[in-house]
């Protein structure tokens, strides 16, 4: 495990041509913690994980992990992005996407390892679907589609692991499965951020959140960051699902 014990963000900002879509975030997310990033729609909530990984180009501020930026460090990053931007129609079996995860290891064109095949048959385990390894992607329900990424990116033996809405449409037991994994990548020292889509009872499962309308409401513990000001900064009339007992 890498001895950087944060990620720092400092002063992000990204800029769409004329406007402004996320501005001045400055924060600090712990490994070795679960964390959520929360927010109204539209608030910038994914541009702000694009914007830490280099996937949409910042307008100001750096990320900083260890002593370089993150996005030179990307081979220690497991990115699972929104099932919307993934074409469901490519041509891939559960067992082809899971051994993607293996890709950079391994090299293109050359044949996976033995210990490749392994970890993949392993994280088709730990997410309860190895019995759909030949199954086509694209005939998968919802949540099965989140455990294949949530399985090539545990092949992936990252260090930082970042995921964008997974909890978006999937079943209860897909959820208990997610953030069971979630945990224990928290609780072995992974650095685990995650966008999350509302403040409902799955709230309670993040240790720290980071509040966002397109700047920077509040970071901290859930305890710290869920308070009545706070949420009315942030989504002002229209609160989705919160419950006061989830700070």
């Amino acid at each position: 495990m890498n001895s950087a014990s944060h990620l720092a963000v400092d002063h992000l900002g990204v800029q769409y041509r004329m406007v402004k879509a996320l501005s001045d975030v400055t924060c600090s997310i712990s490994a070795g913690r679960l964390t959520g990033i929360i927010g109204p729609n539209g608030a910038g909530k994914s541009t702000l994980l694009k914007a830490m990984l280099g996937l949409v180009l910042p307008s100001s501020g750096q990320v900083i992990w260890g002593e370089r930026p993150l996005h030179q460090q990307l081979d220690r990053v497991a990115y699972i992005p929104q099932r919307s931007q993934i074409d469901w129609t490519y041509p891939a079996t559960v067992w082809d996407v899971v051994l993607m995860g293996r890709i950079r290891k391994t090299g293109w064109l050359k044949r996976y390892s033995t210990v490749s095949r392994r970890l993949a048959v392993a994280a088709l385990e730990r997410v309860g679907i190895l019995e759909l390894r030949d199954r086509p992607i694209g005939q998968l329900s919802g949540g099965q589609q989140q455990r294949v990424f949530l399985a090539k990116a545990l092949t992936e033996e990252a260090e930082i692991f970042c995921l964008d809405e997974p909890l978006a449409g999937i079943d209860k037991k897909t959820e208990a499965i997610v953030f069971d994994i979630l945990h224990e990548l928290a609780a072995t020292g992974h650095t685990v951020l995650v966008v999350h889509h509302d403040l409902g009872q799955a709230i309670t499962n993040f240790d720290d959140l980071i509040l966002l309308n397109q700047e920077l409401i509040a970071y901290g513990t859930r305890a710290d960051v869920l308070t009545s000001s706070n949420i009315q900064r942030a989504f002002g009339g229209h609160v989705p699902f919160f419950d006061s007992k989830a700070a």
